[in-house]
């Protein structure tokens, strides 16, 4: 599902990422570890076409997203991979159901099929009761259901998340562990996540490390 090919990246002098390649298949659910300043979340940031290499090539189900024009990248991004972040990124205004449905009104689906999906994501997530409620109205694990569901709105093929569990307590980490899995399982989402979270890692089939912008 994804092939990363000879990834370099550096910020003014400072090399951030130094020849990184790496497979990751269909459904797999890979962690990626290291030390802060390793290089991890610009590589997920590279993955997500939110940033690009200074050099190398990014597939994603067969596609090479760096080669595609900013309007045909914005939409494969759209369609294809879905964000989950430490901090959730919801839009305070908006209730969770309007931002669960975000992504396909920026892809112009109908509101009320829009609608429906995402009221079907926040049940089978166990928000059916808390669908109007604003952000600063949730619970932190609430927020991050919230913000998994809005990742699976176009049912993407890629799920990428940043520190999931880094802003959570330990019952809502459990949830999340859960929750990554279930979403694997039941939708069948290739899943990248990029932590410090020994636990959360635990669960993932494979454990890449990166260490002074080097695969270990």
């Amino acid at each position: 599902m994804i092939e990363v090919r000879d990834i370099y990246k550096s910020f003014g002098t400072l090399q951030v990422l130094q020849g990184v390649s790496l497979s990751i298949e269909k459904g797999e659910i890979v962690a990626i570890v290291g030390k802060s300043g390793a290089g991890k979340t610009t590589l997920l940031q590279i993955i997500g076409t939110l940033d690009r290499p200074d050099s190398g090539s990014v597939l994603i189900g067969g596609t090479d997203v760096l080669r595609l024009g900013e309007a045909a990248l914005a939409e494969f991004r759209n369609r294809h991979i879905g964000f989950i972040f430490q901090f959730h990124q919801l839009l305070p205004e908006f209730t969770a159901l309007e931002n669960v449905m975000m992504p396909a009104l920026i892809h112009r689906d109908k509101e009320n099929e829009a609608r429906e999906r995402a009221e079907k994501l926040l049940t089978d997530l166990g928000l059916a009761e808390r669908m109007s409620h604003k952000p600063n109205e949730l619970s932190g694990g609430e927020k991050q259901r919230v913000a998994a569901a809005r990742a699976m709105m176009m049912n993407p093929d890629v799920i990428l998340a940043d520190e999931p569990s880094g802003s959570l307590d330990e019952t809502n980490k459990r949830e999340l562990h859960a929750l990554l899995q279930h979403m694997r399982t039941k939708f069948g989402q290739t899943i990248v996540i990029v932590t410090h979270d020994k636990e959360l890692a635990a669960i993932s089939d494979r454990i890449i490390e990166l260490k002074d912008g080097v695969m270990k």
